[in-house]
């Protein structure tokens, strides 16, 4: 209620009649007097209970009916340093922070203002009204309604945050997340603070009242756009201007004006290149011409260097068979390595034209990417686009003069090259080699393996045993450097001799025993028995009786239990030996006695018996000896 219709004490004073002001200036009564309290007081209305029920519908109905909540227009009707003063026709007026009205610098009484009513009464009793929460509430019925409608809104990016930048829309923040801000990656948020742009609502959270907006859907609705353009247009064989808009390991993307090609990397130069960069940049504005597309799935296949002829059909007249040429090795297989004579051109060296030699070479052990070698052309087809190299025909082929070289039986120094379970592949000179079989290493003895007794890159002495000037192959021979010692062996080593061996290797079936002259021989398990019967042991050395000589298989069999059986056997000859010549003794005895005595007596007689007796016994123990 305003300040006219409250009367103040003042007025009721200037307008009280004499009696009035008597009674008022009368003594105090104490509380025992009397008051007679139907006495009226003149100038004071009475009504009736109608009238009081009628006054009161004409006064309420000078008053607007709202709800909280609700939004409607209000007046300004006072500015204070602070506040506005604002009437919506209630009972009262509201005051809003001046805060809420940053947007209207120009703001004065009299404007009419949208507000929202909080409160009609807070607990102060006060009408509580705001314009800021009217402000979002308005803007997020507009959001929602562009929202369904997908209508383009107009905002202002306030601020940057985590993930995107936040953005005034119709009063009320809204977010763009980095994703949404343009179809190129942007890193520098900093740059669109401040700026008003145009956007589009593409997600609404109606329990938390959160939108999200999109710049890039905008942007992308042009493009779309001028893509369906773009493809209208387009045709095989059509030359377009691009640019260059990001760059792959397998290609690149060419930006043609809101619509992207893909070159690949096959398609960038007639000449192979690792990497896309090596030929293209970023930004950089170049034709290029369209291979193929489709329209359902808008992919656009371009290239690059169709739009220049293909080397092959402009190879130089200088490049024929058996022209020398150089190239620069652009790829490695197993059968051999392509070189490029020119972007474009490229010819293959086979790994049987590399070297003269008939050893097999690795091609990936031989050549390194990127080396330049000098070739000769064997064969070339412009037809076919194909060319065929030679690396050692720049050289004199040495298998044409290998005899008289490299004759039979004559003696060389190599280089072993490669080494197979079967023998040593040794390389005389390049182009030039031979394999020694793991049986013509050694005279004396046997390997498992060559890599035993040689390994690659050592030098070794080699005899030429055979010539095959067909196949390019030599067999070699490193035993036969030497004289064959087993002829001498077989004197050394005569069955039943005795020698002193070591043992170097030990298995269930025998043990292999180093004899002298670095000799090996074998002895069977059944003759390592011992005389005590202890096992024989790696690095033992004992005594070996040669029992088996193969000359022509270098093959030598030896026993120990041989030995010590032999040296019993001995003995008991020697002790046998030694009765019979007692008993001999004994016999030559008898015979002088008997021819002395013409006439025996009964002691001598005696004397024989004794005599015949030992001579019996002595007869007897040679038998058992014998036995």
């Amino acid at each position: 209620m305003s300040e006219n219709n409250i009367p103040n004490e003042q007025n009721a004073e200037q307008q009280a009649t004499p009696v009035e002001t008597a009674v008022k200036n009368a003594p105090v009564a104490t509380a025992h007097d009397d008051f007679d309290w139907s006495v009226d007081k003149r100038n004071v209305s009475s009504y009736s209970k109608a009238e009081k029920e009628k006054y009161d519908a004409t006064y309420d109905s000078t008053f607007k009916v709202f709800e909280e909540n609700s939004l409607l227009n209000g007046t300004v009707v006072g500015l204070t340093n602070t506040d506005v003063v604002i009437n919506i026709g209630f009972k009262s007026d509201g005051l809003i922070s001046l805060n809420e009205f940053r947007d209207l610098p120009g703001l004065k009484i009299g404007d009419d203002v949208e507000v929202l009513v909080v409160e009609k009464e807070d607990r102060d009793g006060n009408l509580h009204l705001s314009r800021k929460q009217a402000r979002q509430k308005r803007a997020w019925e507009k959001i929602v309604e562009v929202y369904k409608t997908g209508e383009v809104v107009t905002g202002t990016v306030t601020s940057k945050t985590k993930g995107g930048l936040i953005v005034d829309v119709y009063g009320m923040e809204t977010f763009l997340p980095g994703s949404q801000i343009d179809v190129k990656p942007v890193t520098d948020y900093d740059q669109f603070v401040g700026k008003t742009m145009e956007f589009k609502v593409v997600k609404v959270n109606e329990t938390i009242r959160n939108a999200v907006v999109s710049h890039k859907a905008l942007i992308e609705s042009d493009i779309e756009q001028q893509r369906v353009d773009i493809i209208s247009k387009l045709e095989k064989g059509q030359v377009l201007e691009g640019t260059i808009k990001n760059i792959t390991d397998f290609g690149a993307f060419i930006d043609l004006g809101g619509l992207d090609g893909l070159l690949y990397i096959t398609d960038i130069s007639w000449g192979r290149i690792s990497h896309p960069s090596e030929v293209l940049q970023m930004d950089q504005k170049i034709n290029v011409v369209v291979l193929d597309f489709d329209d359902e799935k808008r992919r656009i296949s371009l290239g690059y260097k169709q739009l220049t002829p293909h080397p092959w059909d402009t190879l130089p007249a200088t490049i024929t068979e058996g022209a020398k040429v150089k190239g620069k090795v652009v790829n490695i297989e197993d059968y051999g390595a392509f070189l490029e004579i020119m972007p474009g051109v490229e010819g293959l060296v086979h790994v049987s034209e590399i070297s003269w030699a008939s050893t097999p070479i690795n091609a990936k052990e031989f050549f390194k990417l990127g080396e330049e070698y000098e070739a000769v052309v064997v064969t070339l087809s412009k037809e076919e686009r194909k060319m065929s190299l030679s690396i050692k025909q720049l050289t004199e082929d040495p298998w044409a003069t290998i005899e008289t070289k490299f004759p039979v039986d004559s003696r060389h120094k190599g280089i072993v090259k490669n080494i197979t379970p079967y023998g040593v592949f040794v390389e005389l000179e390049t182009g030039i080699g031979g394999m020694i079989h793991i049986s013509d290493l050694s005279w004396i003895k046997r390997f498992n393996h060559p890599s035993e007794y040689t390994k690659v890159g050592n030098e070794i002495d080699v005899v030429i045993l055979g010539i095959d000037k067909e196949n390019r192959k030599l067999s070699l021979g490193h035993k036969q450097i030497e004289e064959d010692p087993w002829n001498t062996f077989e004197t050394i080593f005569p069955i039943n001799s005795v020698h002193e061996g070591t043992v170097v290797k030990k298995d269930e079936k025998g043990a292999t025993v180093q004899l002298q002259y670095g000799l090996e021989a074998y002895a069977p398990a059944r003759h390592l028995r011992t005389e005590d019967d202890k096992p024989i042991n790696v690095e033992d050395v004992k005594e070996f009786m040669i029992i088996e000589f193969d000359r022509s298989e270098k093959r030598i069999l030896v026993s120990h239990t041989r030995v010590w059986e032999k040296a019993q056997a001995e003995e008991k000859q020697a002790v046998v030996k030694e009765k019979r010549e007692e008993a001999d003794k004994t016999r030559k005895a008898v015979k002088n006695i008997q021819g002395k005595v013409e006439k025996a007596t009964l002691g001598d007689l005696g004397a024989l018996a004794e005599l015949r007796e030992k001579l019996k016994q002595s007869e007897g123990g040679e038998e058992k000896s014998a036995q």
